[in-house]
């Protein structure tokens, strides 16, 4: 895993507003070993770590104190602009529950022959110590005919990793697209009605 650092001050009583029109976002961290700590980090600097995923350690250097062992616990956008960050201070020994970007891979079978694939879930719930916790976990779609379902039982999860996300949970599906579902309900229809004045020819 590559260590990345970010570089935080401590955070006065500066507005929030103010701290990003000075190009800052503002943020907290929460402790484990130390209290929380109201900080701010560059806004340019915080979108290349958040790009490398959620669940991946960092450095957090913090200016008058000790440096931490980070991951981004959550954050906040507006605009399409990160506004607030909080990270949450790790043990390298202790395991953490963390929900982990599904990276779908392959072309579903079934799509190839009309089918549509659906997403039911874009993230798993999983447990792992920091250094084992992988930035994304790949699912491999390509199998699914259609009418074929994905569990989360049937992902394979990167090794020091275990799925906290229920197992029977639907993943991903292929259906039938909707349009040929309609004709289909059409068809029915047409058929019903038109086959009801005939019965009642023959009663006549």
């Amino acid at each position: 895993m590559t260590a990345h650092s970010l570089t935080a001050e401590i955070r006065d009583n500066a507005k929030a507003r103010a701290l990003r029109e000075q190009g800052r976002v503002p943020a907290v961290v929460y402790g484990t070993d130390t209290e929380n700590m109201a900080l701010s980090v560059d806004a340019k600097d915080l979108a290349k770590i958040a790009r490398t995923g959620r669940t991946e350690m960092f450095n957090l250097k913090v200016e008058g104190a000790s440096d931490l062992s980070v991951i981004i616990k959550d954050y906040q956008k507006k605009a399409g602009v990160l506004s607030h960050v909080d990270f949450l201070q790790i043990s390298a020994n202790k395991p953490l529950r963390v929900h982990v970007h599904i990276d779908f891979q392959g072309t579903a079978e079934g799509t190839k022959v009309g089918g549509v694939i659906q997403h039911q879930l874009t993230e798993l719930e999983v447990e792992a110590l920091p250094a084992k916790l992988p930035s994304s976990i790949e699912a491999d779609v390509s199998a699914l005919n259609m009418g074929d379902k994905l569990h989360a039982s049937e992902i394979k999860m990167p090794e020091g990793v275990t799925l906290i996300t229920p197992e029977d949970v639907l993943v991903a599906s292929v259906i039938a697209p909707r349009a040929a579902v309609e004709a289909d309900g059409e068809e029915e229809t047409t058929e019903t009605e038109t086959a009801a004045p005939s019965a009642e020819a023959d009663k006549e």
